[in-house]
């Protein structure tokens, strides 16, 4: 079934405002944020919202349609906040990217899971159909500080930079994945275990 997003807004109940598929996106994000990722059903977001959940497929397709649109939501945010590193040096700015990513995945734990189940697009490896481009934007961000530094001698340049984006990314999000377990860091010791995870993985791109 297609979702019929320019279709006339459902009407909610009384009080409410007229349903469009923002609203009813930021409904999902809330209901994700507050009750888990699993917590999520169309018959629970359309109680939220005063519909039956059949009421919500003008404006989405499906679950899975309206969980890609929430991480969309999410990664403008993580992007934004990319967009506001202000650092020169390409290997200084890949560490404020993972900061910033770390950062974000702690305050929005829910949010980070939807994210995921949308992958950037990678230059090798076969294509999933699941690929969300503002993930492949935000995975760009780093592609460009590697490429950057391997163009200034500060990384390996005999590396193929999708390669070496990917692998600091596996140790960024493992990283991030891992202080969401809950071990009750103080925020200094956190912050240690970001810097020398990060300092590893970057003497280890050195030439």
């Amino acid at each position: 079934m297609n979702a019929r997003h320019d279709a006339p807004a459902a009407t909610a109940s009384p009080g409410r405002e007229p349903l469009t598929r923002a609203s009813v996106v930021a409904a999902a994000r809330e209901l994700i944020t507050e009750n888990g990722l699993e917590a999520l059903s169309l018959r629970q977001l359309g109680s939220a919202l005063g519909v039956t959940a059949p009421a919500l497929y003008a404006y989405v397709t499906d679950k899975r349609d309206m969980l890609r649109a929430v991480a969309e939501t999410a990664f403008e945010e993580l992007l934004a906040q990319f967009d506001a590193i202000a650092v020169a040096d390409p290997v200084d700015r890949m560490r404020e990217l993972s900061r910033v990513y770390i950062r974000y995945s702690l305050d929005h734990p829910e949010l980070f899971r939807v994210m995921f189940l949308f992958p950037p697009e990678l230059t090798f490896g076969e294509a999933t159909g699941e690929e969300l481009p503002l993930a492949t934007q935000a995975f760009n961000y780093a592609v460009d500080a590697i490429s950057e530094g391997q163009a200034a001698g500060a990384i390996r340049a005999d590396l193929d930079p999708m390669i070496v984006t990917f692998t600091s990314w596996t140790s960024t999000h493992g990283l991030a994945m891992v202080l969401n377990l809950g071990f009750g860091f103080d925020d200094a010791t956190r912050d240690l275990l970001v810097d020398q995870t990060l300092d590893t993985v970057i003497r280890g791109l050195r030439p």
